[in-house]
């Protein structure tokens, strides 16, 4: 008796269909024959699913079947990886032996990992798996009660979460219990909206980075914060996420998506309402930051999407990990290929970095005189290189306050108040480039949509150009500073680039002075 099974394989972001074509054969299985033969490529983990499968049903009191069994996963051409298929393979089983409506399955969609006691365990890219049911025409998905909120993010399909293979079996046979889970996505979105937890109101003082982290968002631009040990840059890198404009739903569905992919979602979580704010360690391999491995697994960069990537000591970070941000940051798209897959990730993030400003620290410092000669300073300052920098659009000195002001200053303004003037600037962006396809904001405009949008009036044009050469700035300061002047002047709601804005803008390009470190 052949019996098809419908589920699915992930493939970067999307899912693919997968039918599970089960046929019992008529010959007894002997003692020492696999039960079960696989093709259509499966790969370690689907192969030892046949084990998994056999003990789930017989500790689940089912009979396994007694005859040999041939699986064919379609298409044949597509390698299928992973333990999404013990349910579906579990259940087509069954089916062959006659003990689950096979009429049932015509429009029913599967996927979960079994236990050895029948179990049904998480798996990832549920929320992928259910768009394309939803695309596909089924009218039913069954998946392991863990992913069952995430699943049921999409509307007009039937998400059932299941803890058990024989709650599963019972409910296709018409004798269960379980029922959909429904979720009204749009409410539940905004329901889940809150301000950041971490608050700009706690910094004291700092009232230069303060405007440079809010130019930063409202713009979209990358930023650095150099500073001595302890002068407060993580702490404000910290808070800048509760100054960014609150994500749309198309933004939180697919940053739910990438975080379902990776299997970061817990099971309270149906979307992901907050931007990203991702931190990793300076130890970080290049696969880990970039994305990859044996098996695609999105990095960091990709989980930051739509947030902040945050590299706390950026200089301490391997050169060549540093390095393949280049192109990412460029396109806020990664392309990815192996020998296995080739996939292309979004990774569309702030870039915040912070460092110190020489080996020992204490550059510029006002109290603690530093240590390094000029040699050292240039070399620490060279692990970072002229491309990467390049995309850095904000550089700022970030210098301690002193004791006796942090003891008797008032707290600062808070989060809520500064992102309504960056969401008022990011609304001017958005109207600016409706007809630009792929640009949002001030820090993605092209040469052609600067020379556009962000040419500063004469009294600009000529501060522009004295600063250039009076602070020796490098050429690549030139496009970087007009972008930061543009966003300046949204903050102020300026259709004109002032040389008050440029004059600003000039003084976010501390690294590109040629001076730095003499």
């Amino acid at each position: 008796m052949l019996v098809k099974i419908h589920s699915a394989s992930l493939n970067a972001l999307t899912a693919q269909d997968v039918t599970l074509e089960i046929d019992k054969t008529k010959n007894q299985r002997r003692e020492r024959e696999p039960a079960i033969f696989m093709v259509g490529l499966p790969d370690n983990a689907v192969r030892e699913s046949s084990t998994r499968v056999m003990s789930a049903l017989s500790n689940s009191r089912f009979q396994p079947p007694q005859n040999q069994i041939i699986v064919n996963f379609a298409p044949a051409d597509v390698r299928k990886e992973g333990t999404s298929y013990d349910l579906p393979l579990a259940v087509g089983l069954l089916a062959a032996e006659k003990m689950v409506d096979i009429h049932a399955l015509e429009h029913t969609m599967l996927v979960g990992e079994l236990g050895l006691d029948g179990s049904i365990r998480p798996v990832k890219g549920a929320l992928s798996i259910s768009i394309l049911a939803r695309a596909k025409g089924y009218e039913t998905l069954i998946v392991p009660i863990d992913n069952v909120r995430e699943a049921a993010v999409v509307n007009n399909l039937r998400v059932i979460g299941a803890t058990h293979l024989k709650d599963v079996v019972d409910h296709l046979n018409g004798h269960g219990v379980l029922q959909p889970t429904e979720i009204n996505t749009r409410e539940e979105f905004y329901a889940a909206q809150s301000s950041y937890p971490l608050d700009m109101s706690d910094v004291k003082g700092q009232e230069n980075v303060k405007r440079a982290l809010e130019v930063a968002a409202a713009g979209g631009h990358n930023l650095m914060l150099i500073g001595s040990p302890g002068c407060g840059k993580s702490m404000m890198a910290k808070r800048l996420p509760g100054i960014l404009p609150q994500l749309t739903l198309a933004e939180s569905l697919e940053t739910t998506q990438i975080h379902s992919i990776a299997g970061k979602l817990n099971r309270e979580t149906s979307l992901i309402t907050q931007r990203p704010f991702r931190s990793p360690h300076h130890t970080i391999s290049d696969v880990a930051l970039i994305g990859g491995g044996a098996s695609l697994q999105p990095g960091e960069i990709s989980l930051a999407h739509n947030g902040i990537l945050f590299l706390d000591e950026l200089p301490e970070f391997s050169r060549t990990a540093l390095e393949t941000m280049r192109q990412p940051l460029e396109d806020r798209q990664i392309t990815i290929s192996r020998t296995k897959y080739s996939a292309t990730l979004p990774c569309s993030f702030m870039l915040v970095a912070s460092m110190n400003p020489c080996p020992c620290g204490y550059y510029n410092h006002p109290t603690k005189q530093c240590t390094c000669t000029p040699g050292q300073i240039h070399r620490y300052m060279g692990k970072i290189s002229g491309p990467l920098l390049d995309r850095i659009d904000i550089q700022v000195e970030v210098t301690p306050v002193p004791l006796q002001d942090l003891a008797s200053a008032p707290r600062g303004e808070n989060s809520a108040a500064i992102r309504e003037r960056v969401v008022r600037a990011r609304d001017l962006q958005t109207e600016r480039f409706k007809n630009e396809k792929g640009i949002h904001c001030n820090a993605q405009m092209t040469a052609r949509l600067i020379e556009k949008y962000a040419r500063p009036d004469e009294q600009g044009a000529q501060l522009l150009a004295q600063a250039m050469k009076t602070l020796n700035l490098s050429a690549r300061a030139y496009e970087r500073i007009l972008k930061v002047s543009r966003t300046i002047a949204d903050l102020a709601n300026s259709p004109v680039i002032t040389a008050t804005h440029i004059g600003e803008a000039v003084g976010y390009r501390n690294l590109d002075r040629a001076s730095w470190g003499e």
